[in-house]
């Protein structure tokens, strides 16, 4: 790609950047001063007997509008309130029959004299559906036909020629946002409810992953008990490779009694004479009692754990227990490594 094209001074560049970007956080800042405590509580309560009424908030728009529209109809679904957008060509052409009286309609244009919004007003009506409109004139059709209306209104738009949908659509937005942040609040949506929504993705995995979902399963380790030989957990840890050996009172019950690593294997070759080391067994050197975990406990969690130990002492590996009669039984081993490896943080 050629690179040989005239510029301004870089500074002048980004003064001319930061002072667009300035402008359009004005805009939200002063949105405030358009919008109508009174209409905003209409829109909240409205939002509310929607959400009662198991109906669905549907959100239609046109060309930049529209795109806002799906914006904030995803925003409120992934906070665990049905919502969907609705194309005005298709619901003129017969998708507005998944309208129904419980829900509400969302009306975003800029102009509020979007045409087919206004072609749609008269349909909504029939259905005895509840209109919300954000616009930038409250005095449109589309506010004086709804049952409450939010005013997005802007001084200019974030261009140069002052016509592309900019400010306009970014304070459009931050008023879907809010609305959905605030009737979050309401409802004492949760983490978990939120969790629930988002299966996958960084997030997901933050919200959703356990320890049991990325521990190594104990039908893949081997244990070790108290009298094993030096020479057996060596074995052990090295076979398993997973840096660790899990000790167990009996191996036919599997009941955690320490676990060794290979920082315990390093200092007891250090602390002890060569001579004696074949004499050493797993109770000399496993840490008794050590930090567990049970399988439900989130693996961003277990991270948290590990971290805030390793500036005591490292931790690498956890057991995954389950507890039984006071007894804790093993489950499988969980690595830092796979938390790490999985986007865990």
């Amino acid at each position: 790609m050629s690179t040989n094209f005239p510029l301004k001074k870089s500074s002048s560049i980004i003064r001319s950047f930061i002072g667009w970007l300035e402008l359009e956080a004005k805009a939200i800042h002063e949105c405030k001063n358009n919008l109508d405590e009174e209409q905003i509580e209409k829109a909240l309560f409205l939002i509310q007997a929607c959400d009662h009424n198991k109906g669905k908030l549907i959100f239609t728009g046109v060309g930049k509008s529209g795109i806002v529209a799906r914006k904030i109809a995803a925003t409120f679904s992934s906070l665990g309130l049905t919502s969907i957008y609705l194309c005005p060509l298709d619901a003129l052409h017969g998708d507005i029959g998944v309208v129904s009286d419980v829900d509400i309609c969302f009306l975003i244009s800029n102009s509020g004299e979007t045409n087919e919004l206004v072609q749609l007003l008269p349909h909504f009506k029939k259905r005895d559906v509840a209109l919300i409109s954000i616009v930038g004139k409250i005095d449109s059709t589309l506010a004086k036909n709804s049952d409450c209306f939010l005013g997005s209104k802007v001084d200019r738009e974030v261009c140069p020629l002052n016509l592309a949908p900019s400010a306009s659509t970014t304070v459009a937005m931050a008023i879907g946002d809010s609305l959905a942040a605030v009737s979050t609040e309401i409802r004492g949506f949760s983490s978990e409810d939120f969790a629930f929504n988002h299966p996958l993705g960084i997030l997901g995995k933050q919200l959703n992953f356990t320890v049991s979902d990325l521990m190594i399963p104990v039908s893949e380790l081997n244990s070790l008990d108290t009298k094993s030989s030096f020479q057996k957990l060596i074995g052990t840890i090295t076979k398993d490779g997973i840096g660790c050996g899990y000790v167990v009172n009996n191996r036919n019950d599997n009941h955690l009694v320490g676990i060794i690593t290979d920082g315990d294997l390093r200092r007891a070759l250090e602390n002890n004479n060569p001579s004696s080391w074949s004499k050493l067994t797993a109770s000399d050197l496993m840490i008794s009692d050590p930090i567990t975990l049970e399988k439900h406990t989130l693996a961003s969690e277990a991270l948290k754990l590990m971290e805030q130990n390793s500036k005591k002492k490292a931790i690498s590996n956890i057991p995954i227990v389950k507890i039984d009669n006071g007894f804790k039984k093993v489950l499988g081993i969980l690595r830092l490594h796979d938390l790490i490896k999985e986007g865990i943080k």
